[in-house]
């Protein structure tokens, strides 16, 4: 009698390693499916415009914030030196396009000359964030 009592008390355990094996591969299925958001490195005052659309593959993006500084991958960078991080960049995923995330209050000719930058750098696929009306 005491041999049967201490052969139920063995196999009413459960086992939770199937358990654990599924948790281990959803969280990994998880981590590779997430898609990663690069962001600029600042918060700017997009202007807005009823004609805006999302812009899949955003790959680079750049930001001018109203004093003028140029942003890109949380990094200030001079005007000078955006041909080089975009020519970089763009190696890395050349497939992706260049948003340019302007503030409503920075100047229309540093929006220009960072343009200008970017296609001297081989990129054609620039566009300029705004917010939907």
């Amino acid at each position: 009698m005491r041999r049967m009592f201490k052969r139920k008390e063995e196999e009413s355990g459960i086992d939770l390693t199937p358990m654990l094996d599924v948790v281990f591969i959803m969280l990994i299925f998880f981590i590779v499916t997430t898609s990663f958001v690069k962001e600029s490195g600042i918060d700017v005052s997009r202007p807005s415009a009823k004609t805006a659309k999302k812009k899949q593959q955003a790959s680079i993006l750049v930001a001018i914030n109203q004093s003028g500084e140029i942003w890109i991958q949380r990094r200030k960078v001079d005007i000078r030196s955006v041909r080089a991080n975009i020519e970089r960049l763009h190696a890395e995923s050349p497939e992706g396009t260049v948003v340019i995330q302007a503030d409503k209050r920075s100047e229309t000719g540093l929006l220009v000359d960072v343009m200008d930058q970017i296609r001297q750098a081989g990129v054609e696929s620039i566009a300029v964030s705004a917010d939907q009306k």
